[in-house]
């Protein structure tokens, strides 16, 4: 009788390790590509599904869930790097990023970057804001297109992305986030500084222009550029420079 106990505990045993090792074998899967990430949602399961807000193609909903497809992938994951951490701050998204390990953030990363940008109806001749052309030296304002492009299209450096053709609302919201210093990943507090002299005129009239603008594909160079912000970011805490007061990067 004891022999026969003694086998039955250590079948438990065994079958208890076997039920521990599946969940890790299932996150693999589940993470095996940025597109099971993206259409499954990894680990954490159909909940964190990205395609329920960013949609099938990475196409954004038209209003509060942005664009993805075609962005520069090391802008990405910087981002999904900093919701991660805390820098950058949505209870929705810092769910679903901290639902993934590194690879799995570079992977939905990745596979977003290399969706194409989705077609749109050719924009008509709309002057753009003197503000994002050219600024307001007097009261600090940078042009938006010195770091942005003309048309909003971006540089290829993966802290200049491109902001053209997100929907008007998630671009206002993004403005007022910075100038509220409820957002605060941006490098040297460039974006921070940038908008906090806006007036609420001011920057309705840069979001509905940038929405007008059609969505074009990342420059090539981005992805190599923006290698050094996201390694940057996925460094721990105490290995990055100490923050000093004022500063709105999180640095």
């Amino acid at each position: 009788m004891r022999a026969i106990l003694s086998t039955l505990s250590l079948l438990a045993a065994l079958g208890a390790a076997a039920c521990d090792a599946a969940p890790g074998r299932t996150d693999r899967a589940f993470s095996e590509t940025g597109r099971i990430i993206a259409m499954g949602g990894g680990p954490g399961g159909a909940a964190n599904a990205c395609f329920t807000c960013h949609g099938l193609q990475g196409q954004g909903d038209g209003n509060a869930a942005p664009r993805l497809a075609g962005l520069d992938a090391g802008y990405l994951q910087k981002q999904m790097e900093d919701y991660a951490s805390g820098l950058r701050q949505d209870d929705l998204m810092t769910r679903v990023a901290r639902g993934l390990d590194q690879d799995g953030r570079r992977a939905v990363a990745a596979y977003y970057a290399a969706l194409p940008v989705p077609a749109a109806p050719p924009a008509g001749p709309s002057p753009a804001p003197v503000l994002y052309t050219r600024g307001d030296p007097a009261r600090g304002v940078v042009a938006c297109a010195a770091c942005h492009g003309d048309q909003g299209q971006g540089t290829g450096l993966g802290g200049n992305p491109q902001i053209a053709g997100q929907p008007f609302a998630y671009t206002l919201e993004q403005i007022e986030r910075w100038k509220s210093g409820e957002r605060r990943n941006d490098p040297r507090g460039v974006m921070a500084a940038a908008v906090k002299p806006l007036s609420d005129q001011e920057s309705r009239a840069i979001a509905l222009w940038l929405s007008t603008r059609p969505a074009s594909p990342a420059p090539a160079s981005a992805a190599a550029t923006g290698s050094a912000s996201v390694d940057a970011a996925a460094r721990p805490a105490a290995s990055r420079e100490t923050r000093r007061p004022g500063r709105s990067d999180g640095a």
